[in-house]
């Protein structure tokens, strides 16, 4: 079985009509899989073999003005057929060749306490969990 990484564009969105279970949290919506594509400072990559996509990563491009740009990894989900085989890894590795393309000076990600595969993953790239606290906010239709 052959294993390909593309970044996802306008052009590669068709790529996503047949997608393996557990790859996204919830099904994909055309229009806001559209916005995303459009957005320069956005990128999905995926992972297909045998026609089908087994994996995904996506990230965004942080600019400040008083910080250096930053790759913030949003998103990574693997079909369990294919976890453990370095799928993921190949994923982060595309999405931070496109942020140093884009001058990138580091790279940050979230992932929940209990999910260990995550944590394994992210510390085996040679960092150490940070402690923060979130708040979601949802804006109410007025």
């Amino acid at each position: 079985m052959e294993r390909r990484i593309i970044r996802v564009g306008q052009a590669q969105a068709g790529l996503l009509d047949k997608v393996a279970e557990d790859v996204f949290d919830e099904p994909i919506d055309p229009v806001r899989l559209g916005a995303y594509l459009a957005e320069p400072t956005h990128l999905m990559v995926i992972a297909c073999a045998d026609g089908e996509v087994i994996a995904q990563a996506r990230g965004m491009i942080h600019r400040h003005p008083d910080q250096p740009t930053e790759l913030y990894i949003d998103n990574l989900g693997v079909t369990p057929a294919h976890k453990r085989q370095g799928v993921a890894t190949a994923l982060l590795d595309e999405l931070a060749a496109w942020g140093r393309e884009l001058g990138c000076e580091e790279a940050w990600v979230g992932t929940e306490v209990d999910n260990e595969p995550a944590r394994r993953l992210y510390e085996g790239r040679g960092s150490e969990a940070e402690t923060f606290v979130m708040y979601v906010y949802e804006f109410e239709d007025t």
